[in-house]
């Protein structure tokens, strides 16, 4: 059963979710966090087979979004740097020594910075249509909430995560589920803002140029879990990357696009916790 948790770090209160199994298969614990403009909910399907597995998940809001605090721009900066740090943070408040890290989305390349640099915190990677190259763009539909005066109207609509997350997964998001992803736009404009300020800060091109670096000399095993139909983010780079590396692999989901997790749970979950069961040769 998913659980609903608040923990204080610092002067912030991060949200998360949490399964903890009746009967632990003693791996590390896995971290999923994701993209814009999501939280931590999107992840509910996935937690619950983790679950059935014996592994213990947690699923965090980022700051700015879903349920966890929203700091002003002048005590959080809203910058891959900023959220990379307060990640660290949060990770060492749940005193979480060791972990296994997936991820998805605009914005979770931070955790992926993250990642590399405390690679030795990190059992495994897996990361599910992520911006991974310095040549991505943030889509049309993205770019407008950084727009002056524009994005300050489009990001005060709740209808918007609706439209992002329709679009980009290509499918019907049951109204159930939406009117979850809703809620925090309809309880203080202050999440709007934050997504405003995190989407300008983003520096796409600047950040992934030093990720797209690192993965040089990253070791930890990595899975590659790709929705091949995204109408965002190009397959060509995390197949460059699996074809270069012994320690990247890469599976394909065909007809998953941008969200793979909202519609096709079971293949994602079966796959990561396959990734998660071997034994590393």
């Amino acid at each position: 059963m998913i659980t609903e948790q608040l923990i204080t770090v610092g002067s912030v209160e991060w949200f998360y979710r949490e399964v903890i199994p009746t009967n632990s298969n003693n791996k590390p614990p896995v971290i999923l966090v994701h993209g814009l403009p999501s939280h931590s909910y999107t992840w509910r399907r996935v937690m619950e087979n983790l679950g059935e597995r014996g592994f213990t998940a947690i699923a965090p809001d980022w700051l700015g979004s879903g349920f966890s605090a929203k700091p002003d721009k002048r005590d959080f900066a809203y910058t891959p740097a900023a959220y990379a740090k307060a990640f660290g943070e949060f990770l060492k408040a749940l005193e979480l020594q060791k972990v296994s890290l997936v991820m998805q989305g605009f914005l979770a390349s931070v955790a992926l910075e993250y990642a590399f640099n405390h690679a030795d915190t990190i059992e495994r990677l897996i990361i599910l249509n992520t911006p991974l190259s310095p040549d991505v763009k943030l889509p049309w539909l993205m770019q407008q909430w950084t727009i002056p005066f524009m994005g300050d109207m489009v990001t005060q609509d709740p209808l918007l995560v609706d439209r992002t997350l329709e679009k980009g997964s290509g499918f019907v998001i049951e109204d159930k589920d939406l009117d979850i992803f809703r809620q925090p736009y309809l309880k203080s404009s202050a999440v709007g803002r934050a997504l405003l300020t995190t989407t300008k800060n983003l520096k796409l091109s600047q950040t992934l140029k030093d990720i797209e670096t690192k993965f040089s000399s990253w070791q930890v095993p990595t899975l590659i879990l790709w929705g091949m139909a995204d109408p965002w983010l190009s397959a060509d780079i995390p197949e460059k990357l699996a074809a270069n590396a012994s320690n990247i692999e890469m599976m394909k989901l065909e007809e998953a696009k941008h969200y793979p997790q909202e519609h096709w749970p079971k293949e994602v979950s079966e796959e990561i916790i396959t990734f998660l069961r071997r034994q590393v040769v």
